[in-house]
């Protein structure tokens, strides 16, 4: 028997699709009591078999995670023991977006939020798109205000394509409309718009001759060319860096030890040329069981008449309305990114309504009751392409079912060692407890000096229910046993993975199977709050466990 160690595995790839699905009744309450056989599963029209089944309720993990002494602990007034966390909320404000009205509203009202409804298992984190003024996850109050305040609309990029040019008048959308689609009726309304606005034309005071008017015309196609593609490129340099922030964002929460939320801040934008980085998001989150809400800072808005303090003279009365009906497109489609992002990764969308605060409190929290479905896709091919997904509950009355759109398939298939890496990251960065295998968890620690500790993690393996096979005439099989340390607000510090080979003798295996095996992890540590996560995995039978443990070494 031998043992080695190597890095933790981060990454992996897997053919097995999930799905999250919300269903709610006709009051848009969570529906909480169905089971595997209710569901029905299609891919590209066609019946999937649903191979796992998860209900996940949001009340059963809080209390699992709070435990039974914590509230009698506040009760009797002696200072509450140390609470594992559970649940993890990102706020991500769009700065580069958001009009400072609207920022400041958002931000009081995630500071009434910190106030009110955090709870000891709670950590929250401020994001930011343009990556300034930014605080990792924490439970310090004080510390969230402090970057809250800090927060002011910040530039990603050179201009701002979402405001209006001064000629001819244009934003992103418009730009998008006649660069990329080459909308007839947007570049004409456009080019009388510059025309309008072009000053050797507003000033002239002589009628123009024909060969004045065909020369303004082509300056004025010029204008409005360029113009759009200097919007359009603006634009789109913006979108990629908002989808490249929030694709990071996803990604460090991916690793965090309970229920992931994001919370989106933003008045939406649109994204044409990058449906794939948004789908990749979209199956990262999902892959990651990272909800993704959204919160339309813009409040209760008015489509076509933006802030009303702002003065409303139209550069060209007559194309004034085609104008506006282009002003209402693009601000739907702004928001439907917001709806999209939440829809597909089961989160929630609130829009239209003043009440900023009310919308966090609704919106931060995972649903009450979600169903976590998976199936590996039939004719499997991995070739990157597009597949939709839909979802049903036949049989069961009115019913509002929320689940993703679709998915891409990865660019090749998943090797064994793929799959033992994604069970062992899946284990890892989960909050759940597994046991496949016996294992037994203990922790020990010594203080070193007054600011130093070590923190020895022992996995006890039950060897006479764990399957070996047999080779040459030794009974085989490999134990991988990984390590990790989180920090009390859940971050991830540190792990190793130790991998036990075992060829073992008759006899050998026979004295094992009495004792069974031990494996001492080791790390250096200072005087804190930690939770540590044990994850075992068997090389034959692909069997998991995993358990979790909480120390406090004093100062």
């Amino acid at each position: 028997m031998s043992t080695h160690e190597n890095p933790v595995p981060l990454e992996s790839r897997v053919n097995l699709v999930p799905v999250r699905v919300i269903v709610r009744d006709a009051e848009g309450k969570a529906v909480g009591n169905l089971r595997r056989e209710d569901f029905q599963l299609f891919e590209d029209g066609k019946a999937q078999i649903i191979s796992n089944f998860t209900v996940e309720a949001l009340a059963s993990l809080s209390n699992r995670a709070a435990g039974p002494d914590s509230a009698s602990a506040n009760l009797n007034g002696s200072p509450a023991p140390f609470v594992t966390p559970s649940r993890f909320v990102g706020l991500v404000f769009d700065d580069p977006r958001l009009t400072i009205q609207d920022l400041m509203q958002a931000r009081n009202a995630a500071g009434r939020y910190i106030d009110s409804s955090l709870t000891p298992i709670d950590r929250v984190a401020v994001f930011t798109v343009s990556s300034q003024t930014q605080s990792d996850f924490t439970d310090d109050r004080a510390k969230l205000h402090s970057i809250l305040a800090q927060l002011q609309p910040r530039a990603v990029t050179a201009g701002d394509p979402s405001a209006q040019s001064d000629c001819p008048p244009m934003d992103y959308y418009e730009a998008e409309q006649i660069q990329n689609k080459k909308d007839s009726q947007t570049i004409q309304v456009a080019t009388e718009d510059a025309l309008a606005c072009m000053p050797n034309v507003n000033n002239s005071p002589l009628p123009l001759t024909a060969s004045q008017q065909a020369s303004l015309l082509l300056q004025a196609d010029a204008l409005v060319a360029s113009t759009a593609v200097r919007l359009e490129e603006l634009g789109d340099e913006q979108t990629g860096y908002s989808l490249r922030r929030l694709r990071e964002i996803v990604q460090r929460m991916s690793v965090l030890p309970g229920q992931r939320t994001i919370v989106f801040i933003s008045s939406g934008f649109i994204y044409p040329n990058r449906q794939s980085e948004f789908s990749e998001i979209v199956d990262r989150a999902i892959r990651s069981s990272v909800f993704i809400n959204t919160l339309d800072a813009r409040g209760l808005y008015t489509p076509g008449l933006g802030d009303i303090s702002q003065p409303t003279v139209d550069a060209n009365p007559v194309t004034a309305g085609f104008r506006t009906n282009l002003h209402l497109e693009g601000e739907s489609a702004q928001l439907q990114v917001l709806l999209d992002l939440a829809v597909d990764t089961g989160g929630f969308a609130f829009h239209d309504n003043n009440d900023l605060g009310e919308g966090l409190r609704e919106i931060v929290s995972a649903p009450e009751t979600s169903y976590l479905l998976a199936f590996v896709p039939q004719n499997f091919k991995a070739d990157g392409h597009f597949h939709s997904v839909r979802v049903a509950v036949p049989g069961k009355g009115k019913l509002t079912i929320q689940a993703r759109k679709g998915f891409y398939a990865p660019q090749h298939g998943e090797t064994p060692q793929e799959a033992a890496a994604r069970d062992i990251q899946d284990a890892l960065f989960s909050q759940e407890e597994q046991h496949g295998l016996p294992v037994g968890l203990q922790t020990q620690y010594y203080k070193t000096d007054a600011t130093d500790a070590k923190l020895a993690v022992l996995a006890h393996v039950d060897l006479a229910h764990v399957h070996f096979d047999k080779v040459d005439g030794r009974n085989q099989n490999d134990l991988t046993i990984v390590a990790a340390l989180f920090d009390r607000n859940g971050n991830f510090i540190t792990g190793t993975q130790k991998v036990v080979e075992m060829k073992l003798l008759d006899a050998t295996l026979e004295r094992l199977a009495h004792t069974g095996v031990t494996v001492k992890t080791s790390f250096d540590v200072k005087p804190g709050d930690y939770v540590v996560r044990l994850v075992v995995r068997d090389s034959k039978a692909a069997l998991v466990s995993a358990e979790n443990g909480a120390v406090e070494i004093p100062y």
